[in-house]
């Protein structure tokens, strides 16, 4: 029978050595104590700012014109949501790896049509609205060329917008029933009404906010308080915490790849992330079968400094 070649990099040589007894309960009592005084130390001196949560309420609130400025990007189309492709719509390609368009092989998904879902369909859910009901049925009885029209004619205008007495004021002709909407949408926001009719649209007990964070993403309310926060792309982007220092460490490594070309400009900087750190992990997880690196820790004795206890104790014998 052959005998088995002893392979140091892969197999363990048998302890021949002594042993010393090791008091699990005593050092893990300790560990824990230890590391949870640190944690409760570090929480108080570098913990984050418990910030309240940011909705549309908030937002209109805040910065009314931003929001029906925003409100009419839904209705004109040209709002990112609008624009974004899968898995919300058709409206493009959407991020791709190479020659690979990988949003179109997930395909529409969430289906998001920024007018109904935005506009219209909350509109329509205000009780006892008989300006607005009356307008509504205006929209939806004239034809797309018309509708149109009259967003573009309101466009135009809604360069020059203000906001004064609590009211939308954008000096437009030819508009049709577009002024009403966004002055109608713009009061429900403020009321916090269209924070729950995003909500309910597909039904009245649901967890489902996907509507309300596409429509917050796609104003410059929620972007200027991440940037005030140091949470832009070009400041670290994808950190947990909030404050102007890195929030969760384990992030670091998938976050620095946004700083570094071709990510910086790239549209798919997301895939292009993505597909990096797939190949990353996966030669972590290579390691001990890749020749020559699993040497590494042998080679540079490292595992001395490790068991450097036990090595002292070997020398001294």
């Amino acid at each position: 029978m052959r005998k088995k070649t002893f392979r140091p990099d892969v197999d363990a040589p048998e302890w021949k050595g002594g042993h010393s007894p090791y008091d699990i309960i005593k050092e893990g009592t300790i560990a824990l104590v230890a590391v949870s005084l640190l944690t409760l130390l570090l929480a108080i001196v570098f913990g984050s700012p418990d910030e309240h949560a940011i909705t549309i309420k908030t937002w209109s609130n805040a910065a009314p014109i931003d929001f029906a400025s925003t409100a009419l990007s839904e209705l004109n189309g040209t709002s990112t949501s609008a624009q974004y492709g899968a898995p919300y719509n058709h409206a493009s390609t959407g991020p791709q790896l190479g020659p690979f368009t990988l949003a179109k092989w997930v395909g529409v998904r969430i289906a998001v049509n920024t007018v109904r879902d935005f506009v219209i369909a909350p509109l329509k859910s205000q009780p006892n609205q008989p300006v607005l009901s009356t307008d509504l049925s205006q929209w939806s009885q004239a034809s797309s060329s018309t509708r149109a029209s009259w967003v573009a004619n309101y466009t135009k205008a809604a360069g020059k917008m203000t906001f004064a007495n609590g009211q939308v004021a954008v000096n437009a002709t030819n508009a049709g029933p577009v002024p009403v909407f966004i002055e109608d949408l713009t009061q429900m926001a403020r009321s916090g009404a269209l924070d729950q009719a995003l909500i309910t649209q597909a039904g009245f007990y649901t967890t489902n906010y996907t509507l309300p964070l596409l429509f917050l993403a796609d104003g410059t309310y929620l972007a200027n308080l991440a940037q005030k926060q140091h949470l832009s792309g070009d400041q670290w982007g994808m950190m947990n915490e909030t404050g102007s220092y890195p929030g969760q460490a384990w992030l670091w490594l998938y976050t620095l790849w946004y700083q570094i070309p071709p990510m910086t400009t790239s549209g798919n900087a997301d895939v292009l992330v993505m597909a990096l750190m797939m190949v990353l992990s996966l030669g972590l997880l290579l390691v001990p079968f890749i020749p020559g690196i699993r040497s590494i820790p042998r080679k540079t004795r490292v595992y001395r400094l490790i068991w450097r206890e036990h090595y002292q104790t070997q020398e001294k014998t």
